[in-house]
């Protein structure tokens, strides 16, 4: 009788220690794969420790977002100054398709720092601009020459030349605008369109 009560009491002993082993195993599992609940939040606290030692979350890494223009208004790098055109605007009148419209543009360092020009883009290939390519000094001044090709391009006509530069803004704009009559158009009676030296049109009866 008393061995059968050692038996009995042996297997019980087992069963529990089975049992504990069992949870114990089941825990250091969650611990280290963080399927429990509370493995979840030590997962994440040991995310947080790993992006910094004061346990700071790294930012998100900068870049230009998808379908957006950024970087769309440049920024000079160097020391900055200010132009200022003499007109930056020229009305050409009427011109007939396929006339080549020029223009100049002057304008003036109006700041205490050498004007550099580093780009001037026409809005369409039909718009050349053409400038100075030497450092403008303080109080110097300059000219950008502009050729409008009309060819192709009847009625009212607005072209607008970027011009890129070391100034607050760092971009400025000149434009050119006015009438292209269509080759099938017939020219206005007593009048004929003729350039000047820098590319204005005069009516002459």
């Amino acid at each position: 009788m008393e061995r059968g009560k050692q038996i009995t009491f042996g297997l019980l002993a087992l069963c529990a220690l089975l049992l504990v082993a069992n949870l114990f195993s089941g825990g250091i599992k969650s611990w280290f794969s963080g399927n429990s609940e509370d493995g979840k939040i030590r997962g994440a606290a040991a995310s947080m420790l790993n992006s910094g030692q004061d346990g700071s979350v790294a930012p998100a890494s900068s870049g230009n977002i998808p379908g957006t223009n950024v970087n769309a208004n440049p920024t000079p790098s160097g020391p900055t100054t200010t132009l200022q055109y003499e007109n930056d605007k020229f009305e050409f009148g009427v011109v007939d398709e396929g006339e080549i419209v020029k223009h100049v543009f002057k304008f003036k360092n109006t700041g205490s720092e050498p004007l550099v020009i580093s780009n001037a883009k026409g809005s369409c290939g039909c718009t050349v601009p053409t400038w100075p390519k030497e450092p403008i000094p303080p109080g110097g001044s300059g000219e950008i020459k502009v050729e409008f090709n009309t060819k192709g391009k009847p009625g009212p006509q607005s072209k607008k030349v970027t011009v890129t530069a070391n100034t607050v803004p760092a971009e400025t704009f000149i434009e050119v605008s006015g009438e292209v009559r269509g080759k099938e158009q017939p020219a206005a009676k007593g009048t004929r369109p003729a350039a000047t030296g820098n590319g204005a049109i005069q009516k002459l009866n």
